[in-house]
């Protein structure tokens, strides 16, 4: 395994949409055309599954070097209510474009820090979100918690308007590790709000984890894990830091580049990393995510409903995703539209009724059965193109690219499709890849993307 790790350990995108943002054809975008796409998808899709929403509540008090989001740094927390004002109002235009209610299936609140926010104007938001818009009756609300500031005010307030559902950024517990990434949160602080969700009633709880970050070692992955296990929470996340800072400016720059454990100790700390977390009770989902088998994550993968979009995996599909605040993506299943990434400026449009994105891409044919495709593989581990609406021309180049990994044992192709193989399932990415035309068509000139392990 570990020299299939080293061959195919590559720069790749994480595909929580395709065409991934920088394919996008700008040219073709327009904002109408997005309006239209969008009402047309609520229109097919509202009644019958629902919407999600994912809210970007971009405020930190302080950097954590390790982040890539979208964020801005204060202690000043009269920024809340302006900004919560902004995005009520930028929900108010989408709700008169969309013309009746909309029934919100899923909700993620992201950030930045989403506790950040005072337990009260956290209500204030999701209380504004539900004078214009329905509860679907069985709804998933979950938001991004920080372990050091998030308080059981935090927990009460968003439990009595509907989430069930809180994941804590957890990373590493080793202190050097922490002070690289300037992220210190002490065992104890992840205890004590893991516990106190249960006691007010959530139904799941996750944990983030990273591998790869400045001075980790196996054994800090291994002690971070094994301490998550006595949490025994309902979900983790298993990330690959991705260290990006010629996308994310001096943000990913609090420590040096010979920090960073070299390939093969990250490869090592991601086969016994998962390994262990196979062994102490965790069934893994999809990419980089691992439940227990009472959670819904896992629940929607035997069953065949698992999802995938700019949240991540969710435990069902929605066809319209709509994104609110600064640098939010929305999707209308036939087309993404990106909000502008200063605060400034989207709160000057939405002041202005003007719907704040910036840049989109409507999806071709070709698009919609690809996308299709990428959608089966990285939920499903499978895919098929035996019929014409998933049949696309450049499929014989795909097996072409894919024939070393079949010869790795790392797909198994049928008559007119392909399964990944249990050895196959760590390259997921890699094998997308090979579905990319678009990548494949235009090769990108500079670093796009993060290693693909």
């Amino acid at each position: 395994m570990s020299q299939l790790i080293q061959k195919y350990n590559i720069p790749g995108p994480r595909y929580t949409s395709y065409p991934t943002v920088p394919y996008w054809n700008q040219d073709t975008f327009s904002g109408e055309e997005w309006k239209s796409t969008l009402k047309k998808s609520f229109d097919e899709s509202n009644e019958k599954e629902g919407i999600s929403l994912y809210i970007h509540l971009p405020y930190c008090e302080s950097l954590c070097t390790f982040c890539g989001c979208h964020k801005r740094i204060t202690k000043r927390h009269d920024v809340e209510s302006p900004y919560i004002n902004s995005v009520l109002k930028e929900w108010k235009l989408y709700c008169d474009l969309l013309g009746s209610k909309p029934i919100v299936k899923e909700m993620h609140l992201g950030g930045g820090t989403p506790t950040f926010f005072s337990p009260e104007n956290l209500q204030r938001l999701i209380n504004g979100i539900f004078k214009l818009a329905l509860k679907a009756p069985d709804h998933e609300f979950s938001f991004e918690g920080h372990p050091n500031n998030t308080t059981k005010e935090h927990l009460q307030a968003l439990y009595d308007v509907g989430f069930r559902r809180v994941s804590y950024g957890v990373q590493d517990y080793n202190e050097k590790v922490q002070r690289a990434i300037h992220r210190i949160q002490p065992f104890e602080n992840v205890k004590h709000v893991t516990e106190a969700a249960r006691e007010i009633g959530y139904t799941s709880v996750s944990h983030d984890l990273i591998f790869g970050l400045p001075h980790q070692t196996l054994e800090h992955v291994e002690e971070s894990i094994l301490k998550t296990k006595s949490l025994r929470p309902d979900r983790l996340a298993f990330y690959s830091y991705a260290h990006v800072p010629w996308l994310k400016g001096n943000g990913q720059r609090g420590f040096k580049d010979g920090d960073l454990p070299s390939a093969e100790a990250k490869r090592s700390q991601y086969e016994e990393g998962k390994k262990l977390l196979t062994k102490v009770g965790y069934e893994e989902i999809g990419m980089d995510h691992f439940a227990l088998k009472s959670d819904s994550l896992h629940q929607s993968m035997v069953s065949g409903k698992l999802h995938r979009n700019f949240m991540g995996y969710t435990a069902s599909k929605t066809q319209v995703m709509i994104g609110l605040g600064a640098s939010s993506i929305s999707d209308s299943w036939y087309s993404f539209a990106q909000n502008v990434k200063s605060l400034e400026e989207y709160r000057h449009l939405v002041d202005n009724d003007v719907i704040p994105i910036y840049r989109g891409h409507i999806l071709t044919v070709e698009d919609m059965i690809i996308r299709k495709h990428i959608l089966n593989l990285m939920c499903r581990f499978k895919t098929s193109w035996g019929t014409d609406e998933t049949y696309f021309p450049e499929i014989s180049m795909v097996k072409d690219r894919l024939f070393e990994m079949e010869q790795d044992g790392l797909v198994a192709f049928g008559i007119d499709g392909l399964r990944v193989t249990t050895e196959g399932q760590p390259f997921i990415r890699n094998i997308c890849m090979a579905f990319d035309v678009l990548l494949h068509r235009k090769e990108p000139e500079t670093r796009l993307f993060s290693m693909t392990i």
